[in-house]
C-alpha cells in the first residue's frame, strides 16, 4: 500500500465514519453492533474499492453497504436469538429518570418500533435530509413506492403518537 492510497482511504473513514455510524445505529438499535457493521463496510470497501464504478457518490455507495449489511444482520441467527437491547432499558428500570422522559425519546421510540422498510423512509428523509430520489436510488425502489412508504410510516407515528399527551399542546 503506497503512501497516497492510505491517506486517500484514510480521508474516507474521516468523512464517513459518523454518518454511517449514526445510519447503523438507526437500524441495529445498537452501538457496538452498528461499530462493527461500519467497520465491516469499510474494510469490504478497501478489499474491493477497485469494483467501486462511481455510478453514484461514493458516500451513497457506503450508505448502500451499511444497510445491506444491517440488514443481513436483523436476519441473522445471532440476531433472532439474542436478547435485544433497548436504548430505552436504563430509562424505563429507574423510575425517577422515567417522569423526565421528554418528547424526543418518545418520538424515537415510535420511530424506531416501526418495521424497517417504514423506518429506513422516515430515517433517510428526516434524520438524513435526503430527497426522495436519493432514497429511491439507495434503496433501488421506485419514487412512487418510496412516497407510499413515507406516507404509511407517518400514518404509523400518528397512530402510535396520538396517545401522548403533548405538553406544547397543553399549553396553548
Amino acid at each position: 500500500m503506497n503512501p497516497l492510497e492510505d491517506e486517500r482511504f484514510q480521508s474516507i473513514v474521516n468523512e464517513n465514519n459518523d454518518y454511517l455510524l449514526k445510519l447503523s445505529y438507526l437500524y441495529v438499535k445498537d452501538w457496538n453492533t452498528a461499530e462493527d457493521i461500519v467497520q465491516e463496510v469499510f474494510i469490504k470497501y478497501w478489499v474491493k474499492s477497485e469494483q467501486f464504478q462511481a455510478q453514484a457518490s461514493l458516500r451513497t455507495y457506503l450508505t448502500r453497504m451499511a444497510i445491506n449489511r444491517c440488514k443481513d444482520y436483523l436476519k441473522s441467527w445471532r440476531y433472532r436469538t439474542q436478547t435485544l437491547t433497548n436504548i430505552f432499558t436504563d430509562i424505563i428500570r429507574n423510575k425517577n429518570q422515567l417522569i423526565l422522559q421528554d418528547e424526543k425519546l418518545i418520538v424515537a421510540e415510535a420511530i424506531l418500533s416501526l418495521p424497517i422498510k417504514f423506518r429506513e423512509v422516515i430515517i433517510l428523509y428526516y434524520y438524513n435530509e435526503l430527497t426522495i430520489q436519493k432514497i429511491s436510488n439507495i434503496l433501488n425502489t421506485s419514487e412512487s413506492t418510496i412516497n407510499y412508504r413515507l406516507k404509511k410510516a407517518r400514518e404509523r407515528l400518528k397512530d402510535l403518537l396520538s396517545t401522548q399527551q403533548w405538553e406544547v399542546l397543553l399549553n396553548e
